[in-house]
């Protein structure tokens, strides 16, 4: 399975001034894989540990820090001899032995010649929890579920994904009929990788959806197994209220509509919960069109995404056919999934941070805000080949943007005013971020 998050492990291990590295995100997004596969890749050795109900090791690291004391246990307890030039060292679920996060700064200080990969599904959470974290000592790569270019190298299709990252627009419109429908698989399926290879094995929608059930069902596990008791019926609620909330026309999240009579403090924790554990994603509202973007949040407007498109899609029981084949009943809810595509894309493919925006007691409502180097840039998703843009078109008309983009099914075209990109080929947004 091709990740492009190899590549930035292989460019963090050829970096001078290296710290250790902890990989982010959430629980079945494929850190274990993606570690162990560097190992196999780029080292000769690996000495893999896995911290969760591992007593002796835990016991390594109770009292002062001494970093020799630690490679002769992980030797012994691996079988692997360890040796700076060429041997990677893993620590997963680091977050199970807090002083082992701990030591990453010994290791950054005191013996920086080791490669040290390190990940927590629910490493935001125990650092609420009061653990200790090497500040600054450590690098840092965020993990998400498969982007669609992942998702067509795993079916095979290396020609189509190259062609998309070749910018050659002619050739990917001749091809569009076998974009959408590979885009509309992705729909279905997402980009959890154990998802993606049931899809690739069998190619049965069925299979599909009993993993998405189980990933959904380990997830609320989850809650009552780490958080604390009284939050986990806010939690439940709140994860079971994001395609409700997504489904309004109104995307902002309202928190009368998890429960009724609710207020922010009800809920609060729970969302924070739910963002330290990398399962949402919170897209803040900004209030002027002006940089930098950060500067002009307001932080009581907010929209929520879950952290993939196809468990998104199982959590609502659609079936299907209503995706792949389309249905005029599936219209509203639609442009809900056309957005959580498109920003994880842009976070999970470009590193994006995208906001949106909207003025008060107005319609008009720009879905994605993104800031370039020198300009910000809206971005209108639609989820066919609606050419009608109103939104983006006052909002041009208003602040005069040096890039406004348009993306739907709909093929690649330059306008005076905007560009629109075809959905499929959202990653063409680069070009204007680099501006």
């Amino acid at each position: 399975m091709k990740r492009f998050a190899l590549e930035k492990l292989i460019e963090w291990k050829d970096k001078q001034n290296r710290k250790p590295l902890i990989i982010r995100g959430a629980r079945q997004v494929g850190k274990t894989w993606l570690m162990k596969e560097f190992g196999r890749t780029c080292f000769e050795k690996v000495a893999y540990v896995n911290f969760d109900n591992n007593k002796r090791l835990e016991q390594v690291f109770e009292g002062d820090i001494n970093i020799d004391r630690i490679l002769l246990a992980i030797s012994i307890e691996t079988g692997v001899s360890i040796d700076a030039k060429n041997t990677l060292l893993i620590f997963d679920e680091v977050q199970e032995v807090p002083k082992a996060l701990s030591s990453l700064k010994y290791f950054c200080e005191n013996a920086p010649e080791y490669a040290i990969v390190a990940a927590g599904s629910l490493l935001g959470v125990a650092l609420h929890k009061g653990t200790s974290f090497p500040v600054g000592k450590v690098d840092f790569m965020d993990l998400y579920p498969l982007t669609f270019l992942e998702f067509l190298y795993a079916l095979g299709e290396e020609r189509f994904a190259n062609v998309l990252q070749s910018d050659d627009t002619d050739m990917i419109t001749m091809f569009k009929t076998k974009y959408i429908e590979r885009l509309r698989e992705y729909y279905y399926v997402g980009g959890m990788p154990e998802v993606v290879k049931t899809y690739v094995d069998s190619k049965d929608f069925k299979q599909v959806r009993e993993i998405q059930k189980n990933l959904l069902n380990y997830y609320q596990q989850d809650f009552s197994k780490h958080a604390e008791v009284s939050l986990v019926p806010r939690l439940n609620l709140v994860w079971d209220s994001i395609p409700m909330q997504l489904a309004k026309e109104n995307k902002k999240y309202i928190y009368g509509q998890v429960r009724k009579g609710s207020r922010a403090k009800d809920f609060e924790l729970a969302l924070q919960w739910l963002l330290d554990c990398g399962l949402i994603h919170k897209v803040q509202r900004v209030g002027k069109v002006a940089l930098p973007l950060k500067a002009y949040l307001d932080l009581d407007a907010f929209k929520v995404y879950l952290l993939d498109i196809g468990l998104l899609i199982a959590m609502t029981d659609l079936d299907a056919q209503v995706i792949i084949d389309g249905n005029r009943i599936f219209t509203e809810f639609k442009g809900a999934l056309a957005e959580q595509y498109v920003l994880q894309q842009l976070i999970a493919s470009e590193g994006i941070e995208p906001y949106y925006y909207s003025v008060s007691n107005s319609g008009g409502e720009i879905d994605f805000m993104i800031q370039g180097k020198t300009s910000i840039i809206p971005i209108e998703v639609k989820a066919e080949e609606n050419l009608r843009a109103k939104s983006l078109k006052a909002f041009c008309e208003k602040y005069h943007p040096k890039y406004a983009v348009r993306t739907s099914m709909s093929d690649y075209r330059e306008q005076e005013w905007m560009t629109n990109i075809p959905l499929y080929n959202i990653y063409k947004i680069r070009e204007y971020v680099g501006k």
